[in-house]
């Protein structure tokens, strides 16, 4: 499905992140008072009158930076290009800029459809200085206020009417909550942006050596020979203790959140630095939430022989929790073994939403209770409960010691194929 396109674009600090979550109606992007806190292109879906659209927020552009700015105002760049519509923010309490200029030139070279929005205009009193941003020569400009939602309705009217015609693909609507989620985690700066590009073929997230670059968590559908899946790029997390700035923190909510709703979690790991006490402790937060679980070692081309097998050994050590979870060893900077990606994956995803036949089942425990029986107990019957992930309810005459309840799992595993998917063994007493 190709929904029509609106891209938020200006300077840094002008609103444009707030803007975003008046108009779709959600805190979806971080919003503080500083600039800067928007770095890459976040996309969201929303409707006006019927028409669906993206929308999509971008850092705020600071024409002529180099580093970190630069790479910023690229991806501002990027979506312009890919935009049916452009919303030109500015803020009416600063009036304009030199940088207000620069964007407004770079729009009129663009050959885009603009509306300039003027920001913070609070009162009726404030709408006269919004009248001094018509000499940007991109029309008439538009007063608003999206921290109080004053007149945002009128600008989505002026959206509305600058929409191309519908497209014959726009209709139906797919549901694109139903497309498989996949969390890209991990600490800071062990290349999650990378890797990330590097899935969904498009330098969508900024890459950067600065630690903590991605703020929020940007998601992409993608079309693979599978189906589509939607990946996530999140913010880096570290330690509670180590988090002193406000916008760290909500980064920090916000790829927690996301890793409780994905379908599937792939734990990016710096293999140059190996398993480190943050890896674990992420690994068991991901282990809490429920979902399939991927381990990534990546930079693992820069290991020699000896190192290799060292961190092997970390892995299994001191990650052994996630027994049941593939570890893949990749570059994503050169691509190397990031093909091995999409296969297990789908493997993951499919076994997470698997359910099994109740027969094939108790015939699995039976034959396992034959092998080595539990010392005094029996399980009598076993059924799945419910999927996402798989869980299953044993009857039995008595409480089963963890290891046992550990060799069935196993079993079941084994038989069925879970692979990386986690399962769940709840245990009922019967009497009878």
């Amino acid at each position: 499905m190709s929904l029509p396109v609106v891209a938020i674009v200006g300077r840094p600090n002008v609103g444009k992140s707030t803007l975003v979550n008046r108009i779709v109606g959600r805190r979806e992007a971080i919003v503080e008072e500083q600039p800067g806190v928007t770095r890459d292109r976040k996309e969201l879906e929303t409707d006006w009158r019927g028409r669906r659209f993206t929308i999509v927020d971008t850092g705020g552009w600071m024409a002529g930076g180099d580093g970190l700015d630069a790479k910023v105002s690229e991806q501002a760049e990027r979506a312009i290009k890919g935009a049916d519509v452009v919303l030109f923010v500015a803020d009416a309490t600063v009036g304009i800029t030199e940088e207000d200029d620069r964007v407004a030139t770079v729009l009129r070279r663009a050959k885009r459809p603009v509306v300039v929005v003027v920001n913070k205009v609070d009162s009726e009193h404030r709408e006269t200085d919004a009248w001094d941003f018509a000499r940007l020569g991109l029309g008439e400009p538009m007063a608003v206020s999206a921290l109080h939602g004053r007149q945002v309705g009128d600008l989505l009217d002026a959206v509305f009417e600058r929409l191309p015609p519908p497209g014959p693909d726009e209709l139906p609507v797919d549901d694109t909550s139903k497309v498989p989620s996949v969390a890209v985690v991990g600490r800071p700066n062990v290349g999650k942006s990378t890797l990330f590009n590097r899935l969904i073929g498009d330098d969508r997230s900024v890459v950067h050596d600065l630690p903590g670059t991605t703020r929020d968590s940007i998601d992409t559908v993608v079309d693979t020979p599978d189906g589509p899946i939607r990946f996530i790029d999140t913010a880096g997390m570290r330690r509670k203790s180590k988090i002193v700035e406000g916008t760290e923190y909500y980064s920090l909510v916000r790829a927690l959140q996301t890793v409780d709703r994905a379908d599937l979690a792939m734990l990016v790991i710096d293999a140059s630095e190996g398993v480190t006490h943050q890896d674990q402790r992420l690994a068991e937060r991901i282990d809490v939430a429920g979902s399939p679980v991927l381990i990534v070692l990546n930079k693992f081309d820069l290991l020699g022989a000896a190192t290799r097998a060292e961190i092997s050994e970390q892995v299994d050590d001191r990650l052994a929790f996630l027994g049941y979870a593939p570890v893949l060893k990749i570059s994503a900077l050169t691509g190397s073994g990031v093909h091995k990606l999409l296969p297990a994956i789908q493997e993951a995803i499919e076994a997470y939403h698997r359910r099994v036949p109740t027969r094939e089942l108790n015939e699995v425990i039976q034959a396992a209770q034959a092998q080595q029986p539990a010392p005094g107990a029996r399980v009598m019957y076993a059924t799945q409960g419910a999927t996402d992930p798989p869980t299953f309810t044993l009857f039995s005459n008595r409480a089963l010691p963890a290891p046992y309840l550990r060799f069935l799992e196993r079993r079941i595993r084994e038989h069925f194929g879970f692979g990386p998917t986690p399962l769940k063994l709840r245990v009922r007493r019967r009497t009878d």
